[in-house]
């Protein structure tokens, strides 16, 4: 069993309720809802504006087309008046109109045979002008002519954006006999568009500052509710975060992180999470406890056993060393099995003393603590080393300062031990090894490295080198027999000392590395400075 559910929960409850989307990862459930809500705003906003200024527009039109009726019916009977004169809109002195004035803005032209013979504009002030005609102009309203309802048009950059109309009169003039010829002609009468523009960009105008006032108090209280809602999932996310970082891996765990009763309340979606969440962690509670019980009867077993086979391997190593003295009058076979029993007893021995060790120490207990002077360790242990295992070179550095650790001296002492035996029983004669104790001021701990230049370490070995029995590739030579237990040891007393080992390995060598914390300086005793190469 292990921490990878629980902290697989919370790595996605953490995706769902994030409170800094970046702008190149996924937005966060909180961010969706935000921008969905405001969108939803947006885009009725532009809906109900683009309708209302569609129908403000149409029905402005309308009213603009009855305006144009009337300014049309007016002009009627002044085209069909008599006189001499072709300007139907004028008195024949040229001074006013005819007929009723219109209203500010009209334009009036006349159309013979797609030849525009008379064009008018009445002013803001009410007089009658002619306004040049243009090319573009007269293009416009020659166009214009014969449509039979109104349409908008620009009459160029002079007069602006019309709303026109046509009708079809016949335009009598007088000839020079004196006579009336009448020839077909259309009336073309218009009026500016300007009040509508100007109506519907305030309208635009209006809808847009809504629009944005809107879009901000939609945010705002978008804001407050999504937060609300979510927050129940940022509680279960870092209640899965507590969980997810419990040592669940190893050792007794008590498990007893669970969500409020109040975020676990099934009527409701975010409940249902809370209550599956709860489910799950009494369900890893459940298999951690059972993990931890059938791991104390293996520990509780193993302890036991290598108690009780410690008094028999004693009596069959006694027994043994005994017959092998005396050996008057035995046949040299029988001395030889005996020699070798009593061999493999004492490797039995060392066996259940290694498992019974562990078994204590995965207990917390066999631990005798107090202030060890880690640099006397090293040395006295190096020494030993030499003596064991003359056939590999082995130097020692060791700092001026004494270093000073909380421990136990002969648990230190058997760590540097496991990891110069492991050395020199996977490594060929002859090679290097270099023993090193150094201060990390940084984190406060001291370092032990031991290093070789032997083959190295198979890669594939390398993630289960500190578990128990676990063997060392072939391909590093073996002169004796290995229990794989060393190593393991070396991890757990490390583990029951606060600290951390580790191990790099290359064609070149292997080192392993350990890290113990420090004790606080009390006066030990000091050390020269030592650094020597033991032939």
């Amino acid at each position: 069993m292990s921490d990878a559910l629980p902290a697989r929960v919370g790595s996605r409850l953490r995706g769902l309720v994030g409170r800094a989307p970046g702008l190149a990862g996924p937005l966060t459930l909180r961010n969706r809802l935000i921008l969905s809500i405001v969108a939803l705003v947006v885009l009725l906003t532009i809906v109900i504006g683009s309708v209302s200024v569609f129908v403000l527009q149409a029905s402005l039109m309308r009213q603009l087309d009855d305006e144009l009726e009337g300014a049309t019916g007016r002009s009627v009977p002044m085209v069909n008046a008599q006189g001499s004169t072709s300007r139907p809109y004028l008195t024949p002195d040229g001074d006013d109109l005819s007929g009723p004035r219109q209203s500010p803005g009209t334009f009036t032209a006349v159309v013979v045979n797609e030849t525009v013979v008379a064009a008018y504009q009445v002013e803001q002030s009410g007089r009658v002008v002619t306004p040049r005609l243009t090319d573009e102009l007269t293009s416009v309203v020659t166009t214009v002519a014969g449509s039979t309802a109104p349409e908008s048009v620009s009459l160029g950059s002079a007069l602006g954006s019309y709303r026109v109309e046509s009708l079809a009169v016949g335009y009598q003039t007088t000839t020079t006999s004196g006579s009336l010829a009448t020839t077909p002609a259309y009336l073309v009468v218009g009026l500016p568009t300007s009040s509508v523009d100007r109506t519907i960009t305030v309208m635009v105008v209006t809808i847009l500052a809504v629009t944005l006032i809107g879009l901000a108090v939609a945010i705002a209280i978008a804001y407050g509710v999504v937060r609300s809602a979510l927050r129940p999932l940022e509680r279960m996310s870092d209640t899965a975060l507590r969980v997810a970082e419990l040592p669940l891996d190893r050792g007794e765990v008590a498990l007893a992180e669970r969500v409020d009763e109040a975020d676990a309340d099934t009527r409701t979606e975010v409940g249902r999470v809370g209550a599956s969440l709860n489910r799950m962690l009494g369900h890893v509670a459940g298999a951690l406890e059972a993990r931890q019980q059938s791991e104390n009867k293996v520990r509780q077993f193993v302890a036991d056993a290598s108690h009780e086979l410690r008094t028999p391997l004693a009596s069959v190593r006694g027994y043994a060393e005994l017959t092998r003295r005396m050996n008057t009058g035995l046949p040299d076979d029988v001395v030889y099995a005996m020699g070798r029993i009593e061999s493999e007893s004492l490797r039995m021995t060392s066996l259940v003393e290694d498992l019974l060790l562990l078994a204590r120490l995965d207990e917390g207990r066999d631990l005798v603590t107090g202030d060890v002077d880690l640099t006397r360790v090293v040395l006295d242990t190096v020494n030993d080393a030499h003596v064991a295992g003359p056939t590999h070179d082995v130097d020692v550095y060791v700092p001026d300062e004494p270093v000073t650790v909380p421990g136990d001296a002969m648990r230190l002492h058997q760590i540097v031990a496991n990891l110069l035996t492991n050395v020199r029983t996977h490594t060929p004669d002859g090679t290097h090894v270099h023993v090193s104790l150094t201060v990390d001021d940084t984190s406060g701990e001291a370092v032990v490295s031991v290093a070789d230049d032997g083959p190295g370490i198979d890669p594939a070995v390398l993630p289960v080198l500190f578990e128990r029995f676990a063997r060392a590739d072939s391909s590093r030579s073996r002169k004796a027999g290995s229990t794989g237990l060393g190593l393991a040891i070396v991890q757990a007393v490390v583990h029951s000392h606060g600290g951390t080992v580790d191990v790099a390995s290359s064609d070149g060598g292997a080192t392993f590395t350990v890290r113990l914390p420090l004790a606080t300086p009390a006066g030990a005793p000091h050390h020269e400075a030592e650094e020597a190469r033991l032939a």
